[in-house]
């Protein structure tokens, strides 16, 4: 009988302390951290020399873990970071974070060194399944929540695809044809893509290219009258156009539609020239743009 006593309170004695236990450690439930990380890139960064990464995106934001470094971006490129020590020798190991636009966010850990292994890292070169250990996606609020790398994607395949949905509205002059080849639309956004071909044997240099909503009727209105649209992403590898040559774009804008009396105006400008370029789009063009999903867009 004494036996059986005991081993009843061997019993209760070790279920009070699984309970103690469990109730101290409210992780107990939880994932580790661990399995959520980033592994972080290693670089190099000296004081007398600069590194340069190039993204495979433009940069929307970078942030420096300490005053050890100076980092801006190559303006007007967009991709490309300029980064390198701020002090010489300096021994503990800092870091810096890096978003691009194609909702990519980057973490690199930072050491010292007279002798970098390298200056120059193009990270367009990592495979993407590489990637995908060392960049975690990230959601712009211009983008109303959308993924940021699926609108790139398919920002890089119509940028690809020479096909046309639309035909029939462009403009020419001086040996300098400016068209529409395409518009698809996909959750709630608009897809332009744009052409420029130029057959002259002058090279044609991009200002920039506005979007704007007019009236078509009224022949005298001023700038102030003529609504400019924001585009929400722009994918333009290339500022210049070579002489006898075509040149790709794509405009990522909200989607809209126009009223009775208003057409939709893209002009094109010339740097230091004045072979500019503009057309029209009406309502009948825009509500019959192409879906996304009749695309193949390739994820991996």
């Amino acid at each position: 009988m004494n036996k059986i006593k005991s081993n009843y309170l061997l019993i209760i004695v070790f279920l009070l302390f699984s309970g103690r236990s469990q109730a101290q450690d409210p992780t107990a439930s939880y994932l580790p951290l661990d399995e959520a990380k980033i592994e972080p890139y290693k670089i190099q960064v000296t004081y007398d020399k600069t590194s340069h990464l190039l993204f495979p995106s433009r940069i929307r934001y970078v942030d420096l873990g300490s005053n050890l470094l100076i980092a801006n971006k190559a303006e007007p490129v967009g991709n490309v970071l300029r980064i390198k020590s701020a002090v010489r020798d300096f021994e503990e190991e800092t870091n810096f974070s890096v978003i691009t636009e194609d909702g990519k966010f980057y973490n690199f850990d930072v050491y010292y060194s007279s002798y970098p292994d390298a200056l120059s890292y193009d990270l367009l070169k990592q495979e993407r399944s590489i990637e995908k250990q060392y960049a975690a996606d990230v959601l712009f609020e211009d983008l109303n929540g959308s993924s940021s790398s699926l609108s790139e994607l398919i920002m890089q395949t119509l940028y690809k695809k020479t096909n046309r949905t639309i035909k029939h509205i462009a403009s020419k002059s001086y040996g300098i044809q400016f068209s529409v080849r395409a518009l698809h639309v996909n959750d709630s956004k608009f897809y332009f893509t744009l052409e420029l071909k130029n057959r002259s044997n002058v090279s044609y240099d991009i200002d920039l290219i506005n979007f704007k909503i007019v009236d078509k009727k009224n022949l005298k209105r001023t700038v102030l009258q003529d609504k400019l649209l924001e585009p929400v992403r722009v994918y333009f590898p290339t500022m210049t156009v070579s002489h006898h040559s075509d040149l790709a774009a794509v405009y990522l804008l909200d989607q809209f539609t126009l009223l009775k009396d208003q057409v939709l105006e893209i002009e094109i400008l010339e740097k230091n020239g004045g072979r500019h370029q503009k057309i029209q789009l009406e309502n009948k063009e825009l509500v019959n743009a192409r879906l996304i999903s009749g695309l193949n867009i390739k994820t991996n």
